[in-house]
């Protein structure tokens, strides 16, 4: 049975984006390996000295705190819409069951009987998408969040076309250096989420009534009320990830035991994980990893769970652009695994599962 491997942060590879400058010295260079050296063999690392102010963290923190603090009539003034894959707007406790590569509607139902993820979500695109337009609430209801929570996401955009995308590209040494992934990401199709996962009685997680988020991608949906939040992989071509203080984030060891590390708050640190299309992108070459939210351990003097908060920022590349392995990961010896596939078909089914 999946546990905790009790490691020390530094298990998870941290990269210093400090030297990166404008991806052109043999610094940067550097950098791009030592980060595709993380992605082959966790497929999670921390990064340090990113450019994105701690400051700015911090306030979209507040802003979510408030956000979710309203009554839950005043959150539902921003519903998220029927369809899995319009991922904009409020979705309340409860609504979502994370379901990793399972498509069968008999299985999918099964699967959402089990005891769905006790979390509230509010997610964010690029405000001029003409394929998916975002869901805000009034802004007498909250003013000033659409203008911070906008602004937020263009700054983790600009993190991702300036530092990101380049270090991959110079790390897996595709063609044109540093410029390889950028034009595959030129219409920001990302989604900006805010998470709250309240706090909830531990009678309720220790009869399995609440979990948080299951361990994701291809995995069984656990039902041993230890773990509480299931096991998942992340969809899309890859993730940013800031985290409270509170923590619970765990990663499936690189040794393939089925033990999970845990991946605890360092302050002045950012998460990153690979996600499932950009491993299918690079032929496995990199490593999309299974990672979940577990609760706090629990000797039976907590009468309450702490709430959590974290902000994940998802990238995908251009929807309609259509995607074979990339140069360099795959010849005679290693043939290609996946057929070409547009960005936009994969992740719309992979949503609708979740919903």
């Amino acid at each position: 049975m999946p546990g905790t491997v009790s490691l020390q942060p530094t298990a998870i590879p941290i990269i210093d984006f400090a030297c990166f400058g404008d991806g052109t010295s043999p610094e940067a260079t550097e950098i791009g390996k030592q980060l595709v050296k993380a992605c082959r063999e966790v497929g999670f690392a921390y990064f340090r000295n990113t450019g994105i102010p701690q400051a700015e963290v911090d306030s979209m923190f507040e802003w979510s705190r408030r956000l979710f603090s309203l009554p839950i009539e005043t959150k539902l003034l921003a519903p998220h819409p029927k369809e899995g894959w319009k991922h904009r707007g409020y979705s309340g406790v409860g609504r979502e069951q994370i379901s990793q590569m399972v498509f069968d509607p008999t299985q999918l139902a099964e699967i959402r009987k089990q005891t769905p993820d006790h979390k509230e979500s509010f997610d964010i695109g690029r405000n001029d998408c003409s394929h998916m337009s975002n869901v805000w609430l009034p802004e007498e209801v909250l003013p000033g969040f659409k203008d911070a929570a906008s602004a937020f996401f263009d700054t983790c955009r600009r993190f991702e076309i300036e530092k990101l995308l380049p270090a991959l590209s110079l790390g897996l040494e595709l063609p044109g250096g540093g410029k390889f992934l950028e034009k595959y990401h030129q219409q920001g199709e990302n989604q900006l989420r805010l998470l709250h996962y309240p706090a909830v009685p531990a009678e309720a997680i220790a009869r399995g009534e609440k979990g948080r988020i299951s361990a994701h991608t291809v995995c069984d949906y656990l039902t041993d009320i230890e773990f509480t939040y299931n096991e998942r992989k992340d969809y899309a071509m890859g993730t940013i990830l800031f985290q409270d203080d509170v923590g619970g984030l765990e990663v499936e060891s690189p040794h393939g035991s089925g033990n999970f590390v845990a991946v605890s708050p360092i302050p002045g640190t950012v998460v990153f994980n690979i996600g499932d299309f950009l491993m299918r992108w690079s032929n496995d070459t990199l490593k999309s990893t299974l990672h979940r939210v577990r609760a706090p351990p629990n000797d039976g003097k907590l009468e309450m769970i702490k709430e959590r908060f974290s902000i994940p920022y998802f990238m995908s590349s251009d929807r309609d652009i259509l995607i074979d392995c990339l140069p360099g990961c795959w010849d005679e010896d290693r043939p290609k695994k996946y057929e070409p596939v547009t960005a936009g078909a994969y992740i719309d089914m992979r949503l609708d599962a979740t919903y």
